[in-house]
């Protein structure tokens, strides 16, 4: 075996992508030392996107003052690849764990930083900005980004201000010719890892208000006010977002970076494949060893092993999911191009003893996929 891929995304809650990658090269050299193990950690928009590209690529993490999302001044940081690709965590200054659990409240929260950030790329001279769009506190569809942006929305009285979530249904024109003029001539790609809609049942302030800390009164008035702010920015941008698959995530912020951005929304691991060029890395390689911390229905969706598996499918690259665990039935993945799957659980246990024993579980795993694999290959160590 001369070339493998490593590409897993984080065990959620117990593993980060970095540290998965680190453990397979370091079990894929017991066995077999002279392979090439190729890493690309993947992260899903939230917090870790950054990282995670940085690892992948190199770049340079570019520190910035800008506001958090409860409007206080703070530092956030966001990256810049080679080639002049930025790449923009919305978590990084909008992020839930930044506002503390009695403060936490989606209709005062904002994602003004995010634009500040994005203005900062652009003056930069990037040339393109990748925006995270998970693990938001917001629910502003974007607007406090836009505004950050030069975006004027402006209430029936013609006064401008700056909506949150609970200010949204005040918004009676916007205005987006003042666009910074930089950022104007960018592309933007948003990952989005979620279909949910602006607004209803499906909808960012149904779904996801709860977890930011909405009861069902402000959700209910979180929703009527997206409602309200969806009708006027179709009328005054031309988009098409009352339906828009992907429109409610982080807020509406997916809706926001469409009609104010021009952002394409594109799954996270489409973005990353894209970004560090995997198709061209699929060349000469044996191997792709991907994972996730739990295999379910979810996966089939384009999620990161789906995603991988019909990239190196075409290529006709053998891939092997090695994941936490499995809670559906694996059969569709395997038309999908994945060619077998692992579960590190050895056996039954709850999740703080899972969690003490991810690393450990995920080497024993490992150590039987590759001495498995070296027994078709002369010149392997077949011992871990």
């Amino acid at each position: 075996m001369k070339k493998v891929i490593l590409i897993p995304d984080s065990f959620k809650g117990t593993m980060r992508s970095e540290r998965i990658c680190e453990i397979m090269a370091e079990e894929l050299h017991k066995v077999f030392p002279q392979a090439e193990a190729v890493s690309v950690p993947v992260a899903d928009g939230g917090e870790g996107s950054v990282d995670a590209f940085l690892t992948a690529l190199g770049g340079e993490r570019v520190p910035i003052r800008v506001r958090g999302p409860l409007g206080e001044e703070m530092e956030a940081v966001y990256g810049i690849l080679p080639g002049g690709v930025a790449v923009v965590e919305t978590a990084a200054c909008a992020g839930l764990p930044l506002v503390p659990e009695e403060k936490r409240d989606p209709g005062r929260t904002t994602t003004f930083g995010v634009g500040q950030m994005m203005c900062d790329a652009a003056a930069r001279g990037c040339t393109k900005i990748i925006v995270g769009l998970g693990g938001s506190a917001t629910n502003d569809a974007g607007a406090g980004a836009a505004a950050a942006a030069g975006v004027v929305f402006r209430d029936a009285a013609g006064e401008a201000f700056v909506p949150t979530g609970a200010t949204l249904g005040r918004v009676a024109s916007i205005d987006c010719s003042g666009l910074d003029r930089a950022l104007r001539e960018i592309p933007v790609v948003a990952m989005c890892d979620v279909d949910n809609p602006l607004y209803g049942e499906n909808g960012a302030a149904a779904v996801f208000g709860p977890q930011k800390g909405a009861g069902p009164a402000q959700v209910q008035a979180l929703d009527e006010a997206m409602r309200a702010f969806c009708a006027v920015a179709e009328r005054d941008t031309g988009a098409a977002l009352a339906g828009l698959p992907g429109g409610g995530a982080a807020g509406g912020m997916g809706a926001g970076m469409v009609c104010f951005f021009g952002a394409a929304l594109q799954m996270g691991i489409e973005t990353v494949l894209e970004t560090v060029q995997f198709d061209r890395l699929l060349d000469g390689a044996d191997l792709v060893l991907t994972g996730e911390g739990k295999l379910d229905s979810q996966s089939l969706r384009g999620k990161v092993v789906t995603g991988v598996a019909r990239h190196a499918k075409k290529k006709g690259v053998p891939v092997v999911a090695v994941v936490g665990s499995i809670e559906d039935p694996v059969g569709p993945l395997y038309n999908e191009g994945v060619s077998a799957v692992f579960s590190t659980c050895r056996r039954l246990m709850d999740f703080p003893e899972a969690k003490r024993c991810a690393e450990n579980n995920l080497r024993y795993t490992l150590c039987d996929l590759f001495s498995l694999c070296a027994l078709q290959l002369p010149g392997a160590a077949r011992s871990c």
